[in-house]
């Protein structure tokens, strides 16, 4: 398990109790209700505003993964996050010579863990403000509280905000982001 979100699985036991509130709460993302009981991938293709993120995934070949057991964390970039990076960029991640690149990316957008937003915060707030984040994809990023909010500052400066938090799924949990998040150069 990744050593640093180690500490959710604790923090989620000792809030177990609210796993029946977070079941009926859960919110609709894109227009779609999401349902904890289906995982990652069952969830977000049924999500309007996450069908580039769909399409990379696949693209990637990462479906059979993040339908898997987990526990991942998911910060999910929006259709309008994607279409914000520089023209063409999008096309060209998604065509197979660039899979190694497009692989990297996504998985940089996924913690082994389970990590609500409620855990995330604690985290943060116990690291003084920023909280390292080491990812799947092997990057290492810095989640932060600003305004009440969650953000995460990825490899090259750029922050994220999460935008619809805490999206329980069957195998982990999606937050929803504003912004791609991208590696280290």
């Amino acid at each position: 398990m990744s050593g640093t979100f180690a500490r959710i699985v604790v923090c989620g036991a000792l809030l177990g109790s609210g796993a029946a509130a977070a079941y009926a709460a859960n919110p609709m993302v894109g227009g779609a209700a999401m349902y904890p009981e289906r995982n990652i991938v069952e969830n977000a293709v049924n999500s309007a505003d996450h069908t580039t993120l769909v399409a990379a995934v696949q693209a990637a070949g990462l479906v059979e993964t993040l339908s898997g057991a987990g526990p991942f964390t998911v910060f999910a970039p929006t259709d309008e996050a994607f279409a914000a990076l520089p023209a063409g960029t999008v096309d060209a991640l998604l065509l197979p010579a660039n899979k190694d690149q497009l692989v990297r990316i996504l998985t940089c957008h996924v913690v082994a863990a389970d990590a609500m937003s409620d855990a995330i915060a604690r985290m943060v707030a116990d690291d003084g403000g920023a909280h390292p984040v080491k990812t799947v994809g092997g990057c290492e990023f810095t989640a932060m509280v600003k305004d009440g909010m969650i953000e995460i500052e990825d490899g090259q400066g750029g922050v994220a905000t999460v935008t619809i938090a805490d999206v329980d799924q069957s195998n982990g949990v999606i937050h929803v982001i504003d912004k791609v998040l991208l590696p280290a150069s």
